[in-house]
C-alpha cells in the first residue's frame, strides 16, 4: 500500500522509539512487537500516524530475516526492535513488493550490512514506476528526502525461482511467489515447520487495499495458492497478525467487490453511474458490499471500484491501465 505523505519530525521518531514494547501473541497494538511462536515475532507498523508498514523477525541459527524494509524511518525503529530481540545481526531483509512502506528503507538495511532479496519482478516495478515515485515521496517525507538518494535502491539478491529457501539447523524458510494479486511481484515468506506465513500487502487486516498496481481478477487465485499451504498464524502487511480466515477475508472482498462491478457493467452502467469523482478521484460508489467482507471496506472504496470497473471493461488488469 502506499502510504500517505509525512513530514516526520525527530521528536516523533524518538517518541516512536520509546513506545516500542514487547507483549506476548495475541496482544498486539501498533508499534509493539508480539511472539508469534518461538523464534518468530510480529511488528505492527503505525499506518495513520507515521505511513509504516507491518515487520515479521525471524530467528535463524546465526543471524536474524526481517520481512520488508519499511519506510525509512520504520526501518530504524525495525532495527531497533531486532536489537532488543536478539544479539544476531539481520542479515536478509526481504522486500515483499515495491510500494514505498515496504521498500524504500532498503537502502537503509544495506547501510547497516544486510542483503535486501526480493523477487525478480519487485526490481522490475521500481524500473517501471521510478524514480517518479520516490521523487513525489520525498516532497512529503523528510525520512525519504534526508537519504538525499534519486531514486529507491534496488533489491541486492532476487530469485526467479519459486520457492527460494533459507535454511539452518534452526528452521527453514521459503520466499514463494504466487502470482500478480496486489503487484506484479507480490512475495510471500513462509515457516513450514511453524506455519507461519508473512503475506505483505497481498493481505491486510482492514480496509487497506491499494488496488492501483493489482491485478484484481487474479487476486483470489493467489489467495487461493496461499491457503493451500494451510498456514496456522498470517502476518499481513497492514492491521493485526491473525489466521487463515485473513486469507478466506482478503479473497472473498475482491470476489465481491469484483462481482458487484461486473453486474454494473452487465445492467449497462457506467463509471459516473456507480461513482462520484472530484478533482479526477472517486470520492464515492453507490455499490454496496456485504457485510461478510466489511472488514476491508473503507474510503478506498470508490477507488477500488474505478480500479475494478476499468479492469472489466478493458479487459486487462488494473496496473496494466495508464497510471503513475
Amino acid at each position: 500500500m502506499s502510504a500517505p505523505g509525512l513530514r516526520l519530525p525527530l521528536a516523533v521518531l524518538f517518541a516512536s522509539l520509546l513506545e516500542i514494547a514487547f507483549l506476548s501473541s495475541g496482544g498486539a497494538e501498533v508499534n509493539t512487537v508480539s511472539k508469534i511462536v518461538d523464534g518468530v515475532w510480529f511488528r505492527e507498523g503505525d499506518l495513520k500516524n507515521l505511513g509504516h508498514c507491518n515487520n515479521t523477525i525471524i530467528e535463524m541459527k546465526d543471524y536474524l530475516i526481517v520481512v520488508d524494509a519499511n519506510f525509512p524511518s520504520g526501518a530504524r525503529l525495525t532495527m531497533e526492535a531486532a536489537r532488543k530481540l536478539s544479539p544476531k545481526p539481520v542479515k536478509y531483509v526481504f522486500i515483499t513488493h515495491h510500494h514505498g512502506d515496504h521498500d524504500y528503507g532498503a537502502a537503509v538495511w544495506s547501510a547497516a550490512g544486510a542483503t535486501t532479496l526480493a523477487y525478480k519482478a519487485v526490481t522490475e516495478e521500481i524500473q517501471r514506476y521510478e524514480p517518479y515515485r520516490w521523487k513525489n515521496t520525498a516532497n512529503s517525507r523528510s525520512d525519504v528526502a534526508d537519504l538525499k538518494l534519486d531514486a529507491p535502491e534496488l533489491p541486492k539478491q532476487t530469485f526467479d525461482k519459486s520457492p527460494f529457501i533459507l535454511r539452518d539447523s534452526l528452521r527453514e524458510v521459503q520466499f514463494h511467489f504466487f502470482g500478480w494479486a496486489h503487484t506484479r511481484g507480490d512475495g510471500f515468506a513462509w515457516l513450514p515447520k511453524e506455519r507461519v506465513l508473512a503475506t505483505g500487502d497481498a493481505v491486510t487486516n482492514g480496509p487497506h487495499n491499494n488496488t492501483a498496481d493489482a491485478n484484481l481478477g487474479n487476486w483470489p487465485l493467489v489467495m487461493d495458492a496461499a491457503a493451500n499451504l494451510k498456514p496456522l498464524h498470517v502476518l499481513p502487511g497492514h492491521g493485526p497478525a491473525g489466521g487463515p480466515e485473513l486469507l478466506a477475508g482478503q479473497s472473498a472482498f475482491m470476489r465481491e467487490l469484483m462481482g458487484a462491478v461486473r453486474q454494473a457493467v452487465s445492467e449497462g452502467k457506467k463509471l459516473g453511474d456507480i461513482t462520484t469523482m472530484k478533482d479526477d478521484k472517486a470520492i464515492a460508489t453507490s455499490l454496496k458490499l456485504p457485510d461478510s467482507v466489511k472488514n476491508w471496506v473503507g474510503p478506498s472504496l470508490p477507488a477500488q471500484v474505478v480500479n475494478a470497473y476499468n479492469e472489466t471493461v478493458q479487459k486487462r488488469p488494473a496496473g496494466e491501465l495508464p497510471h503513475n
